[in-house]
């Protein structure tokens, strides 16, 4: 039986084909993720994908891409991205995420939104039927907000609590800000009211609800690889 990280691996090394070169593609945070970038660096060692250029979606990706010799840029000069390709900590039916655990999820969705395609790699058990079933929405605010925040989050029927990092101090991320993982009791009921009333907050800066965003998620589980891909939208 295949471990996690050997279905990882599988997912990241399979996400890795759809990269052409002189693509600039985002380049996701994670343990999955860091596979894709090995993938990169092997490709270039074998005189491939010389013209890829990478926009990370955090300083610890980009800290990784340089290692490797992974060439980089940023949205200021390359505003359209070709493709991203990402994890996440849940995906249910319809392709909609659960992102932000590793705590780079407003660098994340600012290169998604800006991506032709967004494929998503994920081994079996980040399946829900539900968003929010098994993790707890990340939502990313300014720290000096910290106190109307959590009661404002608790009127959306979530339990916020603080990240903490490694020793106890509020976790910080790459913009500075706090995260409050929200747990909704096992499912979010209305992912989009939930997004819709995040987004219109002042102090809040980003949350974790990737909604119609992947265009593809690719599954490693025991019995394979599976590419799943979003439906297009019916014509109105």
């Amino acid at each position: 039986m295949a471990t996690n990280e050997e279905l990882k691996r599988a997912a990241a090394f399979h996400a890795a084909r759809w990269i052409e070169d002189g693509m600039v593609v985002g380049l996701g945070t994670g343990s999955t993720v860091r596979y894709l970038l090995d993938s990169i660096a092997d490709a270039r060692r074998g005189g491939q994908l010389l013209s890829v250029i990478g926009i990370p979606t955090s300083e610890d990706t980009r800290r990784k891409s340089l290692e490797l010799g992974i060439p980089l840029s940023t949205l200021r000069d390359h505003p359209m991205v070709d493709l991203t390709l990402d994890g996440a900590d849940e995906f249910d039916p319809n392709l909609d995420l659960i992102k932000g655990l590793g705590g780079a999820l407003l660098r994340e969705k600012l290169i998604a939104v800006a991506s032709k395609r967004v494929v998503i790699l994920a081994d079996a058990s980040k399946r829900v039927h539900h968003l929010g079933e098994r993790a707890p929405l990340p939502v990313e605010i300014d720290p000096f907000g910290l106190g109307i925040q959590v009661p404002f989050l608790r009127e959306l029927s979530a339990k916020p609590r603080l990240r903490k990092g490694p020793s106890g101090e509020p976790f910080v991320t790459d913009g500075g800000n706090f995260i409050l993982d929200c747990d909704f009791g096992g499912r979010i009921l209305d992912p989009r009211d939930v997004a819709a009333t995040l987004d219109s907050r002042p102090g809040i800066m980003e949350h974790g609800l990737f909604l119609d965003l992947a265009t593809d998620v690719v599954v490693a589980g025991q019995d394979g690889v599976q590419v799943l891909r979003r439906e297009p939208e019916s014509p109105r």
